[in-house]
């Protein structure tokens, strides 16, 4: 060990996989978007509504449904990612070759 090493330095650390959130809101709304299109068109309902009426109402209520199922869904494996985590031991490592700037 030359007189310029400095030791390494070691910390330990808590790795977890934790989902992002916005993915699980889009995914439930899109999927309450399919669930709206599929109730307003697939039935023959009355006929004095307008589909396109029918759907957009849907579309707010499974919509929104969906968003909030995804949300759910997204605390449930947030939840069971912190049951989860994991424990680590992390070093610094110095560079091997000082920075010149140019980015290589």
């Amino acid at each position: 060990m030359s007189s310029e090493e400095i030791p390494a330095e070691r910390r330990e650390v808590t790795v977890r996989r934790a989902p992002k959130y916005v993915p699980f809101l889009i995914l439930g709304a899109v999927v309450g978007v399919l669930v709206a299109a599929v109730v307003a068109f697939a039935p023959a309902g009355d006929e004095s509504f307008d589909r396109g009426a029918v759907f957009g109402f849907f579309l707010v209520m499974f919509g929104a449904g969906g968003a909030i199922l995804g949300a759910v869904a997204a605390l449930v494996l947030d939840r069971w990612s912190v049951r989860h985590q994991e424990r680590a031991v992390v070093e610094a490592v110095p560079d091997s070759e000082p920075d010149d700037g140019t980015g290589q």
